[in-house]
């Protein structure tokens, strides 16, 4: 992850891969740590306040400190590179997705093999999600299967097959029973979890729908698109009410933006998402006007 900065920037600056460079105000420089694995990161996400946790192409997954950069945990069973890690509301449990068709799911506090196994999917798992209750876990694949899991078990509760439904992202919405779902086929869908069923497929994009995300308030959900040479490469805000139609496009990227969040929000600030693009850059959202900060 690079090494330790700790210096204040005060005319930090966005530089893109062709050369040019999009100057900002001022901020904070992000502090780096590492490295955390032998190879490549391929997936991070948060674990509580003070802790996140990576899986990377050494095949293993590793629990670090946000504050002093340190790994408090490594996990090692997957046999090929870790694609996705998540982490439910019981943040005492860490699930990872791999190249080896498996997810696993890990304590944090356990010993150092995995708690679980959910094997069934016939190529990568590319998408993993943990219901609010941490009960239940969804998975996607390449293989254009939907899986939902008993966590305790590891019983398979389901499994839903769409042809051409190469799943890239799947995302629990807060508080109810439905999972957002990006896809190779560009299109963006919600899955009733309780019967494994479609409840409603937005209108398909141009481009391939790489990542997605919901507020945290449940009312929209946040999908982002391949895309090269400026075309592309936007991210798209879609409302889950009952209207259910497109709100607002980000768009900035000159390549696949690659993943795109919510931001939490502070007691003054305006509603944020995030983008990274291949392009090199992240850039940072107003969700309402389309503005970058």
């Amino acid at each position: 992850m690079g090494k330790l900065q700790s210096k204040i920037s005060f005319h930090t600056s966005k530089y893109r891969a062709d050369g040019s460079v999009e100057e900002t105000g001022p901020v904070r420089a992000v502090q780096q740590h590492g490295p955390t694995h032998t190879d490549a990161v391929t997936s991070v996400a948060a674990l509580k306040p003070d802790l996140c946790v990576s899986g990377g192409r050494d095949k293993s997954v590793a629990v670090c400190s946000w504050r002093s950069g340190a790994v408090l945990r490594r996990f090692i069973g997957h046999e090929r590179e870790v694609t996705k890690v998540t982490s439910g509301l019981d943040s005492n449990r860490v699930f990872s997705a791999s190249r080896d068709k498996t997810v696993m799911m890990w304590e944090l506090h356990g010993t150092s093999g995995p708690s679980q196994h959910f094997p069934g999917h016939d190529l990568v798992v590319t998408g993993l999600a943990v219901s609010p209750d941490a009960s239940q876990l969804c998975t996607g694949s390449r293989d254009n299967t939907v899986c939902k899991w008993d966590t305790e078990t590891g019983e398979c509760l389901g499994r839903a097959a769409i042809s051409r439904n190469l799943v890239t992202h799947l995302c629990w919405v807060p508080g109810e029973p439905y999972v957002i779902q990006t896809s190779e086929d560009k299109t963006i869908r919600i899955w009733d979890s309780r019967e494994l069923q479609v409840a409603h497929t937005f209108p398909a994009k141009q481009h391939i729908q790489t990542c997605c995300d919901v507020s945290h308030d449940g009312r929209y959900c946040l999908s982002s698109s391949s895309g090269s040479a400026g075309e592309g490469g936007e991210a798209t805000l879609w409302d889950l009410r009952q209207t259910r139609n497109q709100v607002r496009e980000y768009k900035g990227h000159f390549q696949t933006t690659t993943l795109c969040v919510f931001l939490p929000r502070g007691p003054a600030l305006a509603p944020s998402i995030a983008t990274s693009s291949y392009d090199s850059t992240v850039k940072v959202w107003d969700r309402d006007t389309g503005g970058r900060g």
